[in-house]
């Protein structure tokens, strides 16, 4: 077996509850994978570490083995400093060097992006980007966001913060400094706000954004108010993404947009606001969608060995 046969990278999805990891060969084969809540600020760079050598351990490689680990963090992107901004799902991380402290750490190159962008790049490459050159994938979890493909890009804007529409000043008060840190819009589709509407609108013990997807397909009223309000306001959002980009394809991933049972009154809000011929398919990817996006992110980051090189 040759050298470039033994070297590995890994994607890592670094969300604001979770962190999912993969390695995978220098190919894109994911060999493995792993999730764990989400270490709060700092001290996801001694989570990260573990991670990395956790996954070499689980496929018998070492952690010299592996060339490239990239990282899609629920923030914006500051390549130059190492560190995310506007992340607030992600604790103490303002000024942080994620970057150089992991490579100290680690001995390789790491490089970071978006969440969403990186799930975007899954997308292109092993989902709906195998039909069409040009989609918006919107991600909603813990948060929202668009990764944007245009002609087989990822669009980051110049900043790093294309497609941060949760600061969309819709859903909630965007006056209001209390839906400023998070986004007006975020505060109106996150997890959470499905689980407070539930609670206000039924008066019973507030629940999961899980538990009432579950208690709206037993019948439950509130359950299904609650998933209904989160549905016009997604619709919104896509309508407005819709207006300036025209991506013609809106791919729906992430814990709660890969629901499917969101699809069709999210269909229904966009007939409602006249716009019925819009094309929004569900991910087939899940869940795996960032990390494949990371893994291809990793290996373009990855140094050339002697041996690929030659090849």
């Amino acid at each position: 077996m040759s050298t470039g046969q033994h070297e590995y990278v890994v994607g890592i999805d670094l969300g604001g509850t979770k962190v999912r990891a993969g390695i995978a060969t220098i190919a894109g084969d994911v060999l493995h994978e792993t999730t764990e809540p989400t270490s709060d600020g700092r001290a996801i760079v001694a989570q990260l570490a573990q991670l990395v050598t956790a996954l070499a351990a689980a496929i018998g490689a070492s952690t010299g083995s592996i060339v490239a680990t990239a990282i899609g963090g629920a923030g914006v992107p500051d390549a130059a400093a190492g560190q995310f901004d506007l992340a607030p799902n992600l604790g103490d991380l303002e000024g942080f060097d994620v970057v150089a402290e992991l490579e100290s750490v680690l001995g390789h190159p790491v490089v970071i992006d978006n969440d969403v962008n990186i799930a975007a790049l899954g997308e292109l490459h092993s989902g709906v980007g195998v039909e069409v050159d040009t989609f918006a994938f919107v991600s909603v979890g813990t948060g929202i966001g668009v990764g944007l493909v245009l002609d087989r890009r990822v669009w980051q804007g110049v900043r790093g913060g294309a497609g941060e529409i949760g600061y969309l000043p819709i859903g909630s008060d965007p006056l209001d400094p209390l839906n400023q840190r998070r986004g007006a819009l975020e505060e109106a589709v996150s997890g959470e706000a499905i689980a407070q509407r539930f609670q206000l609108t039924s008066g019973r013990a507030r629940s999961s954004a899980v538990e009432v997807f579950e208690l709206a397909a037993a019948g439950d009223q509130d359950a299904a108010a609650s998933l209904d309000e989160e549905a016009r306001w997604l619709a919104h959002a896509i309508l407005a993404v819709d207006a300036v980009i025209d991506p013609g394809l809106f791919v729906l991933g992430g814990g709660i947009g890969s629901r499917e049972e969101l699809l069709a009154p999210v269909l229904h809000w966009l007939g409602r606001l006249g716009r019925p011929t819009i094309e929004v398919r569900i991910s087939r990817l899940g869940s795996s969608a960032p990390i494949l996006g990371a893994v291809r992110l990793a290996i373009d980051a990855a140094p050339l060995s002697t041996e690929r090189e030659a090849s």
